[in-house]
């Protein structure tokens, strides 16, 4: 746990959230400034920042990330219609907080990326 990283305290319990999904490797948050009906935060609960530094043992984490993002469209029931899944990374990706995150979006006809 990185004491500064807010992600981090969260998966702590040091700051209260509504933890929608949690599990030993995961967990789920809606994000406070939402860009869709559905916008929820998949993160992992060790402090993990960039994707860059993934290793062959830390790989399997990314995939449980997907995972369960693909389990919360299907309890946040945007499966069927469609989503996207957003990762980004470093500054000029828009990564405001340092802690690897999939962003989960639906709910409505989203727009172009970019």
């Amino acid at each position: 746990m990185a004491e500064d990283c807010i992600f981090c305290r969260l998966a702590g319990g040091e700051i209260p959230s509504d933890i929608l999904y949690r599990d030993d490797r995961a967990f789920v948050i809606r994000d406070i400034n939402p860009r869709a009906p559905v916008h929820l935060l998949v993160m992992p609960v060790e402090h993990f920042t960039h994707l860059t530094n993934m290793s062959e043992e830390t790989s399997a984490l990314a995939g449980h990330l997907f995972f369960v993002a693909q389990q919360m469209a299907r309890r946040e029931r945007v499966d069927e219609t469609g989503y996207r899944l957003a990762v980004n990374q470093r500054d000029d990706a828009g990564q405001d907080i340092d802690h690897l995150h999939v962003h989960l979006l639906g709910g409505t006809r989203l727009g172009p990326v970019g």
